[in-house]
C-alpha cells in the first residue's frame, strides 16, 4: 500500500511559481505506475498546487493514433464529468506539445479489490478479519453507487472488475478505468470491432489493460455479459448489472463463476453454463440463501430477467449487506 504524504505548513507558504510551463512542463518528478497496451499511468508533483497527482497518457507508439488520442480524450471528460464520491477526481486535460493528449487526476493510495480478495483466498488471517463478507459486500455497493450516477448521466462502464474497484487506506471505494465506457446517444468505435478474436490469454498483463487495443471486445473476458461477448449493439445498463454479478460470486465464494481453460471456452460459459449458486460452489463461506439469490438474478443470461436496474440491485446488495453485519 502507498502511504498519504504528509502536509507540512512551510509548504503551502511560497508564491505560485512564475512562468509556470504549459501542458506536462508544469508537472516534476514523473514516476510510472502502471502500463497498458497503449497507455502509462505515472505520479508527479504539481508545484502549483503542491500536491502529488496521477497523470495518464499515451505511449510514444500510440501517440499518433488518431483512434487512440480520441479514446484517451473520450475517458478523461467522461470520467472528469463523472463528479462521485466513488470516482476520481479529474483535474487537468490537455494536449502536451510532446506527449499529445494527457489528463492529470487524484493520486489514490491504497489497493485494488483483487489483491484483498487473493489474500482472502489464501487465508490470510489480517486480511480476513479486516474485510469479512459484509466489508466486501460494502465495497461492491459503493462500486455500485458509482455505476448507478454514471447510468443515471448515460454512461456504461462495461469493464467492472475487481481490479477496476480501488479501495482506499481511509475505507474509500473509487470506480476506475472508464476507457471503453459506452456514452448513449453516440457512435460506440469499440462495438464496431467488437467481432474480432481476442489475441491473448487471460493474464494478469491483460487484466490490467485500460484501453482496449484494436481488434479487442471492450472489456475484460471474465467479467463480460452474454451481449458483450456475442458484440451486441444493444449494450445498456443491465451489461453492468452482470459484470457486478460476476464480482458480487466472487467476493462471497472466493471463486470466479466463469473462468474456461482458453478464452473461447471462457466466452461459451459466460453465454451458455448455468452456474451453481456461490453457496455450492463455497458452502464454507457461510453464504446465504438470500445472497443466492441476488447473484444468481444478476447473472441471468437474458437482460430482461436481470436486475432491471443498477438501483435495484442495490438497494438488495444492502440488505445482504446489513443481513451480513448482525
Amino acid at each position: 500500500m502507498n502511504s498519504e504524504p504528509t502536509i507540512i505548513l512551510s509548504g503551502t507558504d511560497p508564491d505560485l511559481p512564475r512562468n509556470v510551463a504549459p501542458g506536462l512542463g508544469r508537472y516534476t518528478g514523473f514516476r510510472e505506475m502502471a502500463r497498458g497496451g497503449c497507455a502509462q499511468l505515472r505520479s508527479c508533483f504539481d508545484p502549483v498546487t503542491g500536491r502529488t497527482i496521477a497523470v495518464k497518457s499515451l505511449l510514444p507508439e500510440a501517440r499518433s493514433d488518431h483512434r487512440e488520442r480520441r479514446r484517451l480524450l473520450r475517458e478523461a471528460r467522461v470520467t472528469a464529468q463523472l463528479q462521485h464520491p466513488n470516482t476520481v477526481p479529474v483535474y487537468d486535460i490537455g494536449d502536451d506539445p510532446r506527449e499529445g493528449i494527457y489528463f492529470a487526476m487524484k493520486r489514490i493510495s491504497g489497493e485494488n479489490l483483487f489483491e484483498i480478495l487473493k489474500r482472502v483466498a489464501r487465508e490470510d488471517s489480517a486480511t480476513v478479519e479486516a474485510f469479512p463478507t459484509a466489508r466486501r459486500l460494502e465495497i461492491i455497493l459503493d462500486a455500485c453507487q458509482a455505476l448507478s450516477y454514471a447510468h443515471a448521466r448515460g454512461v456504461i462502464h462495461r469493464d467492472i472488475k475487481p481490479e477496476n474497484i480501488w479501495v482506499g487506506n481511509f475505507g474509500e471505494v473509487i470506480l476506475l478505468d472508464w476507457g471503453v465506457a459506452k456514452v448513449w446517444g453516440h457512435a460506440d468505435e469499440a462495438n464496431s470491432m467488437s467481432r474480432s478474436v481476442l489475441r491473448t490469454g487471460v493474464t494478469e498483463e491483460m487484466q490490467l489493460q485500460t484501453l482496449t487495443g484494436g481488434g479487442q471486445r471492450p472489456g475484460t473476458p471474465l467479467y463480460m455479459s452474454p451481449e458483450q461477448v456475442t458484440g451486441s449493439r444493444g449494450i445498456d445498463e443491465r451489461s453492468d448489472v452482470f459484470s457486478v454479478g460476476v464480482c458480487l460470486y466472487e467476493v462471497l465464494a472466493i471463486r470466479e463463476p466463469f473462468r474456461g481453460q482458453t478464452i473461447d471456452e471462457t466466452f461459451d460459459n459466460i453465454r451458455h453454463l448455468d452456474v451453481d449458486p456461490p453457496s455450492e460452489r463455497s458452502p464454507d463461506q457461510g453464504i446465504t440463501p438470500a445472497a443466492d439469490a441476488v447473484v444468481m438474478k444478476a447473472l441471468q443470461k437474458r437482460p430482461g430477467d436481470r436486475y432491471q436496474s443498477m438501483r435495484e440491485l442495490i438497494n438488495d446488495i444492502h440488505e445482504l449487506e446489513l443481513e451480513s453485519s448482525r
